[in-house]
């Protein structure tokens, strides 16, 4: 008789780090980008879908390692990193794939685009025509919803929302009021387009785009009547947004995490994005005021939020640079014509979902509806539920829906 194989105590050669693991499949995503036989708007898609990963990563598992370092925690995980060392390896890995995912993005995917009549203009493209386009719109559109804060002891710096785009401004001089202010702040509400499209007879492309952060950089000298505007940074900051409710204190579930998901917006600061633009005077200042370091800096050259980029390919209606869309199939057993019910007594039928198209189960629905046979279940469970008000999931289907049900 075989004895069984000795135990082999696991060592840190035997796990992978679940955050570095999460790294890598990002690579494969942005693989996905950068491979020439995607179609060209699914290529960009794969670029938002970087970034919107990203995002969620920070907000849950650097936001856990964090708050490891913030306890002082001073323990090795299975796999031999410690929180110190495992913050400065994500940092590392985010910044080579932020390099990659940008290089890509400017030096091939836009220039592509741009090639298929997909254009997103610059500042410094614009024409007198688009100029008197957007500056229409900044008045109509974006002006009235805009508040600038201007930092001084009365005003410190404001909460600022998880994930929201904003603007720090450098100025000189003294306002209508005759105060003077170094530094303002300008928040984009999110009731803003992030990317606007401009009438394709002022751009000379089927399909020309600018940033709302462009819009902003150009007139946001209109926000602050009397003074110079020495500089104009957009940043955006990612927040701890990870739950945390403790089961043997919760009285109330529903109250505690409707607490929770409104203080989500405004957690302890975990990453700070800024143009490569940025002054090392504000970039200092940033960081101060979230708490972070520099291993939390991460620069960009374009747009601190390419997730908003992800609308794009819904709105460009051009289907040979997409994919094909998916038409959910039949498994064999069904494809023969016969009554579903003759199929079911022969065999079961499995449905893999959304691969395999929903249909069959709504006609078996309605044929079981259509059937004389049946035993009028609905109907007694209205019934039921009349008689007992506690039943509160039967009580909430819709009288009417279930009413329908039985007189089919």
């Amino acid at each position: 008789m075989s004895q069984p194989a000795p135990r082999i105590a696991p060592d840190e050669q035997h796990f992978i780090n679940r955050e570095l693991s999460l790294l890598q499949f990002q690579r494969r995503v942005l693989a996905q980008a950068a491979d020439p036989t995607v179609p060209l708007l699914e290529r960009l898609r794969f670029i938002c879908i970087v970034s919107s990963n990203l995002d969620e990563f920070f907000e849950v598992r650097v936001a856990g390692i964090k708050e490891q370092m913030r306890l002082f925690t001073r323990g090795t995980d299975r796999d031999g990193l410690k929180p110190t060392e495992l913050n400065e390896r994500v940092s590392r890995e985010v910044h080579v794939i932020i390099a990659e995912q940008y290089a890509l993005l400017n030096e091939v995917i836009l220039p592509a685009l741009e090639a298929e009549g997909i254009r997103f203009l610059r500042r410094s493209e614009w024409t007198d025509a688009q100029r008197h386009w957007i500056a229409e719109f900044f008045e109509r559109q974006v002006l009235p919803v805009l508040t600038p804060i201007g930092l001084d002891p009365a005003h410190p710096f404001p909460r600022l929302l998880n994930k929201s785009l904003n603007f720090a401004v450098e100025l000189e001089g003294r306002d209508a009021f005759g105060r003077s202010s170094g530094t303002a702040i300008v928040q984009a509400p999110r009731t803003l387009p992030r990317v606007i499209q401009l009438p394709a007879e002022i751009t000379g492309v089927d399909h020309g785009f600018v940033f709302l952060s462009s819009i902003l950089h150009a007139h946001v000298g209109d926000l602050f009547s009397g003074m110079t505007v020495r500089g104009c940074y957009q940043f955006r900051v990612t927040r701890n947004s990870d739950l945390f409710v403790d089961e043997e204190e919760v009285k109330d579930l529903r109250v505690t995490l409707k607490g929770e998901l409104h203080q989500r917006h405004f957690g302890d600061a975990v990453r700070l994005e800024v143009a490569d633009n940025c002054s090392e005077q504000m970039i200092a200042f940033l960081l101060q005021q979230f708490g972070l370091t520099r291993a939390d800096l991460y620069q960009t050259p374009g747009i601190v939020n390419l997730v908003r980029l992800i609308q794009v390919p819904d709105r460009v209606n051009r289907p040979d640079l997409k994919y094909q869309p998916f038409e959910p199939g039949l498994p064999p057993a069904l494809e023969r014509k016969a009554s579903l019910f003759e199929i079911l007594r022969e065999q079961d039928v499995l449905l893999h979902h959304p691969f395999q198209s929903f249909s069959p189960v709504i006609e078996l629905i309605k044929a079981a509806a259509d059937d004389p046979r049946p035993f009028p279940a609905a109907a007694a469970a209205l019934a039921q539920t009349e008689a007992t008000k506690e039943r509160v999931a039967l009580k909430e289907v819709p009288q009417a829906v279930v009413r329908l049900a039985c007189t089919s």
